[in-house]
């Protein structure tokens, strides 16, 4: 749990937080919660380091929120919400302990809208956010309305966050800082376990027992939803499971498996993966899938999204979905109407002849699946991608494992790492991942962020697709390389 939060805590009631101020509120997180208590009346603060696209919208729904830090902005405010990026030398922040104002976790405000309602949990190493998205888009093509808040903006939606008129909050929790050990969910989706956010669990032993812990805080009568393919979330299952059959105080949960592995109860196979997006067979064991699909049921998916790792995110999300009482036919066609979410593979254009993506990936396993999806929609066209490791630490601890999920493709350029939350490190760069990155890959290391979109299209060629890869702002370059082929620069880097 984090130190610097009383995360043990119990979490007030909606009705007792008063006004609330939010530091950093212009982060998918606390953006998200902002606006889901903008909507349902409360008063509602907030402020940034700089003035960000998404503040534009809490103004329009009534927040008082302004670019920089200032501890007047606490006046009138009897709440305090920050995010675990926010530092405890904030000068809000700093303001609000000092004068013993109530301050809460990010997680703790969204925890608070949850109470009362059939909450769902979706954590994982890796997919949580495109597994949320697709179980939200499920529940409202089955008419359930539910309230959301994703950690990334749901296309066609235009929003990342909000309240709904059904008994149902879906939201994606966040294992980074075992923040997720707030919620009691009625359902938990975990995708995997793997280790990652080791500055922070120390080791994957670290890491396991978080996730061991989140699922121990499913609700009596309550079901965890785990893919049976990840070692590490086959081991929580069966794990969960051994401790309900031995009579835990669970008071009847169960577990609900996903994956192409025989044993899954909902088994996921590939049907057609052509054409920039995945068909899937899904197949549920009889009874297994719970009351909802007593008899088995069987159904092909066509998926607008490509990849196999969105395929196995929409058999998670079909399996809650149905946990929740959705009819799995119902469900099967919300999946179909899910239309994508920003940042994950996102197509950004085409200009000369090369196709422009965008993806959010930043742990080695993420790497992998972006890498993986970009060739095979590259077709007989070459990959090339650029990487902008995130956080020091993460590079220090995983550049081997970044090296190797690089490799893959066929041209790479490496940026510096995008510091975010982190002081530099001694000696970590991004030169340690370009250096671990082997052939077939032609790898270069670009420390000068201006010259990232210069030194892709000198690689791009017309009939190739450009990835871009990172947490942090390496999503501008693909703009940036889209303008520079736009404007006639040419996709061999000639000039025009």
């Amino acid at each position: 749990m984090s130190a610097r939060f009383d995360l043990a805590a119990p979490v007030p009631p909606l009705s007792e937080l008063g006004a609330v101020h939010f530091i950093g509120v212009g982060g998918v997180g606390v953006s998200g919660v902002a606006r889901i208590m903008l909507e349902r009346g409360v008063a509602v603060s907030g402020s940034d380091a700089k003035d960000l696209p998404v503040m534009d919208a809490l103004r329009a729904l009534g927040g008082r929120v302004a670019a920089g830090f200032d501890p007047e902005r606490l006046h009138g405010a009897d709440t305090v919400v920050a995010g675990s990026a926010i530092r405890e030398d904030n000068p809000e922040l700093a303001a609000a302990r000092a004068a013993g104002q109530r301050v809460l976790h990010r997680s703790q405000g969204l925890a608070a809208l949850m109470a009362g309602l059939r909450g769902v949990a979706v954590a994982g190493t890796n997919g949580k956010t495109t597994t949320t998205a697709m179980l939200v888009a499920t529940l409202a093509h089955a008419g359930a309305d539910p309230s959301f808040a994703v950690g990334g903006e749901l296309v066609g939606v235009g929003t990342n966050a909000r309240h709904g008129s059904g008994d149902v909050f879906v939201a994606e929790a966040d294992e980074s800082d075992s923040s997720f050990l707030v919620y009691a969910p009625e359902v938990s989706v975990v995708t995997n376990v793997q280790p990652d956010h080791l500055d922070h669990h120390g080791d994957y032993a670290g890491v396991q027992a978080a996730f061991a812990a989140f699922a121990a805080r499913i609700r009596p009568g309550g079901v965890l939803v785990a893919c049976a393919d990840d070692p590490g979330s086959a081991g929580l299952a069966a794990a969960f499971q051994a401790r309900e059959d031995d009579g835990g105080a669970g008071g009847g949960r169960r577990v609900v498996t996903f994956g192409g592995a025989p044993e899954a109860d909902v088994r996921v196979s590939a049907a057609d993966a052509s054409g920039g997006r995945i068909a899937v067979d899904l197949t549920a064991a009889p009874g297994a899938a719970g009351p909802h699909a007593p008899d088995g049921w069987s159904g092909r998916v066509q998926l607008t999204v490509p990849g196999w790792h969105n395929a196995l995110d929409a058999a998670a999300a079909w399996a809650a979905a149905v946990a929740l009482g959705t009819d799995p036919a119902t469900a099967r066609d919300g999946l179909e109407s899910f239309a994508g979410t920003r940042r994950r593979f996102e197509p950004r254009g085409e200009a000369g002849g090369v196709r422009v993506y965008d993806d959010y990936a930043h742990n080695p396993a993420k790497v992998a699946a972006a890498v993986a999806t970009g060739r095979q929609v590259a077709g007989d066209g070459r990959l090339v991608v650029a990487f902008q490791p995130h956080l020091y630490s993460r590079t220090r601890d995983f550049a081997a494992e970044f090296g190797a999920a690089l490799s893959g493709a066929d041209e790479v350029v490496v940026m510096d790492v995008y510091a975010a939350r982190e002081d530099p490190l001694p000696g970590v760069t991004g030169a340690l991942v370009a250096e671990r990155v082997t052939a077939p890959a032609r790898v270069s290391f670009e420390p000068d962020r201006a010259a990232a979109a210069p030194a892709l299209l000198e690689r791009a060629r017309p009939g190739d697709l450009v990835l871009t890869v990172g947490a942090g702002d390496v999503t501008a370059v693909a703009a940036e390389v889209l303008s520079l082929l736009e404007a006639g620069a040419g996709a061999d880097g000639t000039g025009a």
